[in-house]
């Protein structure tokens, strides 16, 4: 890791045209347990690592500056390698993560740019993520602070209760919210303290600054933005590539 860590801090980056830096921290370290025995994010997705395509699409924004892997500790020279191998340019560092999805994201604040002002954070298993996607999120955060990307549900949903229906939100109310989710990067910095530090269970990052009230913008996501988590996800993944369903 010293290595690689040394390669790319060679490489002075500047705030981008639009006036800021922003730092996108992909979660990397988790165990893969609906995938079975493979880690998701080493699997081949037309030709490719799944981890390198979300790599490379997050690389492929203006409004991106730098990225830290946040990664398990046997895999951070795998994926230096892999990374010099497909000509990542903006990972600035590959760093160990902690025990849950909470921790390692919290662990790269702490390995971001001091330039940073905007912090995104982007599942590493989404390697299908837009430009225009990631640049609405990244925009957004500018003007208001945290936004994330998110699409309308199109089934009615239920609430239950001991299998049994409580109830049913009202459809239009309802929005199926995808990553990256981007920030001030000290409120989110502060947000994800105030998380640790309350033992929240977060299942988004948005969750961490809803914590402090703040309000989140909800900017334009894409449905083939999709999120690799089982077996099924990689030809589904491979027919959104091969239709340029993924295109913005």
């Amino acid at each position: 890791m010293g290595i690689f860590s040394k390669i790319f801090k060679k490489k002075k980056r500047e705030k981008n045209s639009s006036g800021h830096f922003c730092s996108v921290i992909i979660p990397a370290a988790g165990a893969s347990s609906r995938m079975g025995e493979e880690d998701k994010l080493f699997m081949t997705l037309a030709g490719m690592p799944v981890l390198i395509r979300t790599l490379l699409a997050v690389e492929s924004s203006d409004k991106v500056d730098e990225i830290i892997v946040v990664a398990r500790s046997e895999r951070i020279d795998e994926i230096a390698f892999l990374c010099q191998k497909w000509g990542i340019n903006k990972v600035a560092k590959i760093i160990s993560g902690g025990e849950t999805r909470t921790e390692s994201v919290h662990i790269g604040t702490f390995a971001v740019s001091k330039d940073a002002d905007i912090i995104a954070v982007h599942d590493g298993a989404r390697p299908l993520v837009t430009c225009s996607v990631i640049d609405a999120a990244i925009d957004a955060a500018i003007r208001f602070n945290a936004a994330a990307p998110a699409v309308p549900v199109k089934d009615t949903v239920k609430t239950a209760h001991g299998g049994v229906v409580t109830g049913t939100p009202d459809r239009k109310t309802l929005f199926a919210v995808q990553t990256p989710q981007a920030f001030n990067a000290d409120i989110f910095k502060a947000a994800m303290e105030n998380a640790l530090k309350s033992e929240l269970e977060l299942t988004d990052d948005c969750m961490a600054v809803e914590a402090i009230n703040v309000k989140v913008r909800l900017t334009e996501g894409s449905f083939g933005n999709i999120k690799i988590t089982t077996p099924e996800d990689i030809p589904m993944a491979e027919a959104i590539l091969a239709s340029g369903g993924h295109s913005a």
